[in-house]
């Protein structure tokens, strides 16, 4: 069983949830604004810092001009190998100091990695993926299995119900497919080179003069080894994205959407499983609680618990499961949505794909990733395990690792 500590915080914050859940329900459906939000004011955020912080630089960006949708990039020192050279600092004319972070040299080779996108839980209407502990769990993501991690600021419900959260994981992975495209055409931009060969300090400009391609995902990020990682109700995102991926096939070159990981997906359905009977008042995010989000996440007119954005196992969803990549899924033995995960985790193995499935004993929903539990053991062996096997998928030297 959960420590009394954790059964302790369980309350304080079914307490909290219970009451920001009311104060949502009260926002009138007219109210509503199509440009949306990425964060509420009572989460905790971690500022960015583009120089390297306990082995990892970040930096956000707002990608989508029509809506609030963002990213966070998380980018290992591993990539600079601790070179004072690669950090730029600015001054002003008075000798003040402005700016400092890292800028990747030109004419340099660079170390290029796999690239994760990381949808963070949250129940779809709360989390932010520049939230403390997400931060936290982010650095350890790049730091253990030495990739870049792109965190996507998708927008919350009600102010944005469904699609609006699914869309934007799949505009992500478009724009990092439209990133990695300009990073090429920068390279074979080598006009003003006499022998014509390539240049590698080349950009695409826009009408403004700044680069279009973001720099560090140009010289250091691999998209063919991408893996998607969701927690939670970023699980269903990422799940999401991962079929559209597979239908749009050789449309996303140079993407390639090598494995996903699913933590405790926010699955669900009309007919109850055992877990959801059984575990229906478990810890921090009990069934009538996720109720509650779900009628705010979904449509009114379209209240559905069969809807394909709450249960995977519903027939006839589009693309056939044997076109998935391979899928690991992590469940925690207290939490009730943990039966429908495992029953995901066997259809993908019938279909035979690589889905194995790690199950943690006496673990609560979101056991690796909540603020109170990320410095447990099981909290960091979680991601340790997670590291195992994503590594055997974005390895350059074959699978070499293993369960």
């Amino acid at each position: 069983m959960p420590s009394l500590a954790v059964k302790l915080y369980s309350i304080f914050f079914k307490f909290q949830q219970r009451y920001t859940l009311h104060n949502l329900t009260q926002i009138p459906v007219h109210a509503v604004d199509p440009f949306g939000i990425t964060s509420r004011r009572e989460e905790s955020t971690a500022a960015s810092n583009p120089s390297f912080y306990e082995g990892v630089a970040t930096k956000d960006i707002h990608i989508d001009p029509f809506s609030s949708l963002c990213i966070r990039i998380f980018l290992p020192a591993t990539v600079v190998n601790f070179d004072p050279t690669t950090i730029i600092e600015d001054k002003s004319k008075d000798g003040a100091f402005i700016y400092s972070g890292y800028s990747p040299q030109a004419r340099t080779k660079h170390k290029r990695l796999p690239v994760v996108l990381q949808f963070h839980g949250g129940a779809f209407v709360g989390g932010s993926n520049d939230s403390v502990r997400n931060d936290t769990f982010c650095r350890r993501i790049a730091n253990l299995c030495d990739v870049i991690v792109v965190a996507v600021g998708y927008r919350l419900a009600p102010e944005s119900r469904y699609p609006a959260a699914f869309d934007d994981g799949l505009k992500v992975l478009n724009w990092l497919a439209k990133e990695a495209n300009l990073a090429e055409c920068g390279k074979w931009m080598g006009n003003g080179n006499r022998n014509g060969r390539r240049r590698a300090d080349a950009h695409v400009f826009d009408g403004f003069g700044a680069s279009m391609a973001e720099p560090w995902l140009a010289a250091h990020g691999d998209p063919s080894r991408c893996v998607l990682l969701g927690v939670s109700s970023g699980a269903n995102i990422a799940d999401y994205v991962a079929r559209k991926a597979v239908e749009a096939g050789k449309l996303l070159d140079p993407v390639k959407v090598v494995a996903q990981v699913l933590m405790y997906p926010f699955f669900i359905g009309s007919s109850p499983t055992a877990s959801e009977i059984k575990l229906a008042n478990s810890y921090f995010y009990d069934k009538s609680m996720c109720m509650q989000t779900w009628k705010l996440f979904l449509p009114e007119e379209k209240f559905d618990l069969d809807h394909p954005a709450a249960n995977p196992l519903i027939p006839g969803r589009e693309p056939p499961l044997k076109f998935m990549p391979p899928t690991l899924t992590v469940v925690a033995e207290q939490d009730w949505m943990r039966d429908r995960a495992i029953a995901y985790s066997e259809e993908l193995r019938r279909a035979n794909i690589d889905a194995p499935l790690l199950e943690y004993k006496d673990a609560v929903h979101e056991f690796a990733t909540l603020d109170v539990l990320l410095q447990t053991p099981q909290a960091q062996a979680c991601v340790e395990d997670i590291a195992i096997w994503v590594k055997k998928y974005i390895s350059l030297r074959g699978h070499e690792f293993s369960y």
